[in-house]
């Protein structure tokens, strides 16, 4: 039974800590502000997420071909009844998948403190009719064309 379940939970844990390593990269992105950066990591995030998918249903496969429950509490008694090696690939899967979530609520949390603060910038640059800056960057003064002495 061991040698069914083992390599599954190790795929899976190997896809999580890959997953945790792009929401470290990410993380720092968004801490120094590399906003470009963020394009091709959400890219690697969703392919490594429909990756863990596929190797989550591969791994209830294998726990329903052994005679357990599709499900955690399955998965649970699968790798129980698997012996030690498969126990402990378990907890860490588990443990390595709850660290993932909270990760990517905390960036999740930062790109919307980002968006909040983008929108708010907008809003304030847009509240009159005429925008407050031109599309050159310069101020607009009521009435003139803009003025110049900040340029320096």
């Amino acid at each position: 039974m061991n040698v069914i379940l083992l390599p599954h939970l190790l795929a899976e844990k190997s896809c999580v800590e890959e997953f945790l390593a792009v929401l470290d990269l990410e993380a720092q992105a968004m801490k120094n502000n590399l906003f470009a950066d963020l394009g091709p990591l959400t890219e690697q995030k969703a392919a490594l997420l429909d990756r863990l998918a596929a190797l989550d249903q591969a791994r209830e496969s294998a726990q329903v071909a052994l005679g357990f429950e599709p499900g955690r509490a399955g998965a649970d008694e699968a790798a129980a009844a698997a012996g030690e090696a498969s126990q402990e690939a378990w907890t860490a899967l588990l443990e390595l998948a709850d660290r993932a979530k909270a990760d990517n609520r905390q960036i999740g949390s930062m790109v919307y403190g980002h968006l909040d603060f983008t929108q708010n910038a907008l809003d304030y640059l847009q509240a009159s009719k005429q925008p407050f800056y031109g599309p050159d960057g310069i101020r607009k003064a009521a009435g003139a064309s803009g003025t110049r002495l900040a340029l320096g």
